[in-house]
């Protein structure tokens, strides 16, 4: 599997809180590519804050193109050094070293494990080098305050322009890829 990290940003960057933003800007565009995203995903990656928020809504949520029931069914591996248990079915704590614990996820066979929000596990696995594709939904909107994704004291990383698509919101997708000077 290759890791996908999947974030919603601001023109300036931020990701905190994307629920609390994002929504004027996503349309049926949006949804499709998020569906296309989950489809072609086997397995989320995700940190403690986000599975706490993913975990209290998405449990009963219900769609007709099958997005919600993906999301309740799919692997969820979960980092957190806090949680004693996951509950929401499919999820499974990952605890001890989880670099190590996410290549050997890579080397499993089969499509995505997919990366969303988690700020603090995201700057961990671009410092490990475990990302092998980034993918941002860049926003039509300049927040000028909250958590930026790249924040102060991470290292340098040169990444490859891979693909674009924009929507009629104003969304433009960037994926990248880690480059040998990464």
């Amino acid at each position: 599997m290759r890791v996908v990290a999947t974030e919603y940003l601001s023109l300036d960057g931020v990701f905190e809180e994307p629920g609390q933003w994002s929504g004027p800007f996503f349309n049926d565009e949006a949804a499709q590519f998020k569906l296309r995203e989950l489809q072609a995903s086997d397995a989320l990656l995700l940190g403690r804050r986000t599975y706490e928020g993913f975990a209290a809504a998405w449990p009963s949520m219900t769609d007709e193109a099958g997005f919600a029931d993906k999301m309740n069914s799919m692997p969820k591996y979960v980092v957190s050094s806090t949680l004693d248990r996951v509950d929401w079915p499919g999820s499974r704590l990952v605890t001890g070293d989880v670099a190590e614990e996410v290549r050997k996820l890579q080397q499993e066979p089969g499509q995505d494990l997919l990366l969303s929000g988690s700020g603090q596990l995201f700057t961990a696995m671009k410092q490990a080098n475990l990302i092998d594709l980034y993918r941002f939904m860049v926003h039509p909107i300049v927040l000028g305050k909250g958590k930026r994704l790249f924040a102060e004291g991470v290292d340098e990383k040169v990444l490859a322009l891979t693909h674009t698509e924009t929507f009629g919101s104003g969304i433009i997708i960037l994926e990248y890829a880690p480059t040998e000077r990464s």
